[in-house]
């Protein structure tokens, strides 16, 4: 018996929580279908004051869905989403998930060759495309590229007077329109055409609950990028856990605001799942902007925000500014990086309502851990388990041999929402999910004697900024293309507000100049603009270990040094 196998942590479950959720039986395609049939009339998507009904999204899912078999998509087949958040991402997923297919998502602003990378992962057959990005996927190589892809233009979505304002010959509507869409010159079927489909009828093949829902693409615990097989009964356990932790959350009366994207698992979870499971209003943003949000909440006031601390302060920082008022705002969770007090209490001042801070990954769905959302919530630390969630603490290099309360150790977690394994990587799954359906997480931790976790660091040198995992490897990678570039290690520095800031140091070839901005320019054609080194350091060699490995913890202990005494 592990020392945290009473749950003790269940004494600080807010009041109606239960210990269990009971165990799902729908799938998700089951899940939306309920939503619409319950909530037919009310609005389900919001984006930029154009609105969709709960029908309206349940007859475009249909047809989508007709529209993608009639595409040639199979059971089991991939399909790539690479999308901001827009009606059509929401549509498209139900869609894919409707004829049994497996969504891929992925981040539309990612540069051609992270695109290609993934591709090569998972061999998608469909791919349905933000029309920016159409010409990225149309040049993939044909071993990769997928049978058809589908175009899609954000400007159909808005309200039929925005869409009149965007064809403006004015400076303001030439750089609106620049931001939202483009003609691509690559073949493609239109997303209207695939929409414009006769629905597909009930009885059709429709996926079983323990069937793959989504490949979501993740640095993992190694830091090496990899597709985590999530199942819908994995997503639609996460999105119950998550609904159970929110004493008061009200069906078919709530407001979510989908700053996350969508491509994220916790934007998928939260907003995807969550959202659309309790018949709520979710309103949309392609990007987060504080005005537009700001702007939004004047007409459709938000009652439940999941977003990072870098959004939490900002808002509040902007809702002072603009004197608009956030209170309507009663249930926020932050997830993805630390959660620093001052964010809490510039939120909470702001508004009035909860912010507490959850945990979780990729493998997990993603949340398995949360501050209760109640009084005995525990700033500092990232809560207790979720229901139906266990974990341990662990010898990090023997995870047969418990820890105590108060000892650091791995955390490992089990319940419903634990992934099924890596795509096509057998010995990785194998080293991350333990006999038991344990997930080693990668994260050293403290566990108090009632049952609190504390991230005290990690085993896995991923760097975390904006929410984002981000593999040291991967930049390492692109900096040793560089023609001036000998030896390079990425590291994460602290920031003041909970994330990190990538770091490079670089060894140079003989000769060669350093030239800081001109290797972050090189950096960001490679590489999506959250991965480009923020600073880039020169160094005459790396620490190494005795078999030669550059030794990243003695890296950014030497750059945090220099650092502090600058």
């Amino acid at each position: 018996m592990h020392p945290f196998e009473g749950r003790p942590w269940l004494a600080a479950y807010a009041e109606g929580v239960p210990a269990d959720i009971e165990p799902v039986t729908e799938t998700l395609v089951d899940m939306i279908e309920a939503s619409v049939a319950r909530h037919r009339g009310a609005v389900a998507l919001e984006f930029f004051g154009a609105t969709t009904t709960y029908a309206e999204l349940g007859e475009q899912i249909a047809r989508a869905a007709a529209g993608l078999r009639k595409l040639g998509v199979q059971p089991g087949d991939r399909v790539a989403l690479i999308l901001p958040n827009c009606p059509q991402h929401v549509v498209a997923f139900y869609a894919a998930l409707r004829i049994g297919a497996i969504v891929v998502e992925h981040n539309p602003l990612y540069t051609p060759r992270e695109l290609r990378h993934q591709f090569e992962v998972h061999s998608a057959v469909v791919a349905v495309v933000w029309n920016k990005v159409v010409d990225t996927v149309a040049e993939f190589p044909s071993d990769i590229a997928p049978r058809e892809i589908v175009s899609v233009d954000l400007a159909d979505a808005l309200p039929f007077g925005k869409r009149l304002a965007l064809r403006l010959p004015i400076a303001k509507a030439r750089k609106a329109r620049s931001a939202l869409t483009a003609k691509p010159r690559s073949a493609a079927v239109a997303w209207a055409k695939v929409v414009g489909s006769r629905p597909i009828t009930r009885k059709a093949a429709r996926p079983a609950l323990d069937d793959i829902a989504v490949l979501q693409l993740t640095s993992g615990t190694t830091g090496t990028p990899k597709a985590a097989i999530l199942t819908h009964r994995n997503l639609r356990s996460n999105a119950e856990q998550s609904r159970a932790w929110v004493p008061g959350i009200r069906e078919g009366d709530e407001v979510f605001y989908g700053v996350l994207p969508l491509f994220h698992a916790y934007g998928l979870t939260l907003c995807l799942s969550v959202a659309m499971s309790l018949g709520a209003r979710l309103v949309l943003f392609p990007t987060f902007d504080v005005d537009l949000v700001l702007d939004a909440a004047r007409t459709s006031p938000p009652t439940f925000l999941p977003a990072v601390p870098p959004i939490y302060d900002a808002l509040s920082r902007g809702a002072i500014r603009r004197r608009i008022g956030l209170g309507s705002i009663r249930h926020a969770i932050s997830g993805a990086m630390s959660l620093p007090l001052a964010t809490v209490q510039r939120w909470e001042d702001a508004t009035g309502g909860l912010l507490v801070e959850g945990y979780g990954m990729t493998e997990s769905s993603p949340i398995s851990i949360g501050n209760p959302m109640g009084p005995s919530r525990r700033p500092g630390t990232v809560g207790v388990p979720f229901p139906s969630t266990d974990i341990r603490v662990v010898d990090p290099d023997d995870p047969s041999i418990d820890r105590g309360p108060g000892e650091e150790g791995e955390l490992l977690v089990r319940g419903p929402q634990v992934f099924r394994g890596y795509w096509h990587l057998p010995d990785e799954t194998s080293r991350t999910l333990l006999e038991g359906g344990w997930l080693r997480t990668g994260d050293i931790v403290t566990v108090s004697e009632d049952g609190f976790v504390t991230i005290v660091d990690r085993i896995k040198e991923l760097i975390i900024t904006g929410g984002f995992n981000i593999s040291p490897t991967e930049v390492e990678q692109v900096l040793l293309l560089h023609p001036d570039v000998d030896e390079a290690a990425v590291v994460g520095l602290p920031r003041a507000d909970g994330s990190e800031s990538v770091t490079a140091a670089v060894v140079l070839r003989e000769g060669a100049v350093f030239d800081a901005a001109g290797i972050r320019d090189f950096c960001r054609a490679h590489l999506t603009a959250y991965k480009v080194p923020r600073a880039v350091v020169e160094r005459s060699e790396l620490p190494r270990s005795l078999i030669g490995k550059v030794l990243r913890k003695d890296v950014r202990a030497d750059l945090m040094a220099a650092a502090d005494a600058g």
